[in-house]
């Protein structure tokens, strides 16, 4: 079977490190052509994440450098293998990520090695996650986090597209969920399940969850919002026995030190790249995926239902989400501007 591949694509373009305000709808970049263990999907609906803010800001170590097609999460059609590419059918759907740009376009390059297969009856859109907040949720949760039945969990940012996970994950573990959000964004997390929801904005987190452990804290916090608030996280947790794992810095960098954690917080503190975690401990991210694919499969994890933005609104979406206005997965649909 040979698809159909044209010369040239709409992309979105990142033209500076001055945030997603600098970010470009192009229409005349050249499509990329998959080099040796890479695919070319044709993309049908694009992952928003973090990530893209933390690129175009240029705080993303080892990110990429400006001119460059932005975005990291891709599904789509299969249209071309490159060489020694085996296991991949022309004209299957499948879920990747591409670390160094080029989700938000018409087709993008992905590596074979790291994607996943839509699951079967749902639709590409439904299916982002998969790869970037659903297995971050989970590897902080349970490999790094540690989590079990009746224990403790503070989650930052629940609404947002790990944090929702985060939230109906752990309480699918046993744990009692503490969830932080804005509180026009509270209606969301309660209907996933969480036993007590604070206001993200609280000048004082730590000691409203303190009263509500009776004043010993919570097992494990799932730590994204940075800046202060990873200050009021480390006074949320257990002492001696307490994890945070960090895994977002959305707020800023903090800073903590050796005399923090001798005499202020003696807790466990982890952090999470879920690009590294599939680089250096691959057996762990294998185990993460398996756990993954058996809460789908036993309907624990459903398809997703993100809000999907025609390709040319992609600034405006990212700027949204910089200014924590957003609720949930969101995504960019390419294919929607080929008729526009």
């Amino acid at each position: 079977m040979v698809m159909s591949i044209p010369a040239t694509m709409r992309a979105l373009q990142q033209r500076s490190l001055g945030g997603p305000k600098d970010l470009h709808l192009v229409s005349d970049v050249s499509v990329p052509a998959p080099g040796p263990g890479e695919i070319l999907i044709r993309v049908v609906a694009a992952g928003v994440n973090f990530v893209d803010i933390s690129q175009s800001l240029g705080v993303f170590a080892g990110g990429p450098r400006p001119p460059y097609l932005a975005g990291i999460e891709a599904a789509g059609e299969v249209v071309a293998l490159g060489e020694g590419v085996s296991g991949v059918e022309l004209g299957s759907h499948v879920i990747g990520v591409t670390i160094m740009g080029g989700a938000f376009a018409e087709y993008a390059v992905l590596m074979a090695a790291g994607i996943a297969p839509v699951p079967p009856g749902w639709t590409d859109e439904q299916a982002l996650g998969m790869v970037v907040s659903w297995p971050t949720a989970l590897a902080a949760l349970k490999p790094l986090g540690q989590i079990e039945a009746d224990q403790t969990v503070l989650i930052h940012a629940a609404a947002g597209g790990t944090g929702q996970v985060a939230v109906k994950l752990a309480k699918h573990y046993g744990a009692t969920v503490i969830a932080a959000a804005s509180p026009e964004k509270h209606e969301v997390v309660n209907d996933l399940g969480a036993d007590h929801l604070l206001d993200s904005g609280s000048g004082d987190l730590a000691a409203e969850v303190l009263r509500l452990t009776d004043g010993t804290g919570v097992d494990l916090v799932l730590e994204s919002a940075g800046g202060a608030t990873l200050e009021a996280s480390l006074a949320a947790a257990k002492r001696i026995t307490g994890r945070v794992v960090v895994f977002g810095l959305a707020g800023g960098e903090a800073s903590i030190t050796n005399w923090d954690l001798v005499y202020k917080h003696q807790i466990h503190l982890i952090g999470l790249n879920i690009g590294i975690l599939i680089q250096s401990a691959p057996q762990i991210f294998g185990q993460v995926m398996g756990e993954m694919f058996g809460l789908i499969a036993s309907g624990v994890l459903g398809p997703g239902a993100p809000t999907v933005h025609e390709l040319a609104d992609g600034p405006r979406v990212l700027q949204d989400l910089e200014a924590r206005t957003t609720v949930g997965k969101l995504a960019l649909a390419p294919a929607a501007s080929l008729s526009a």
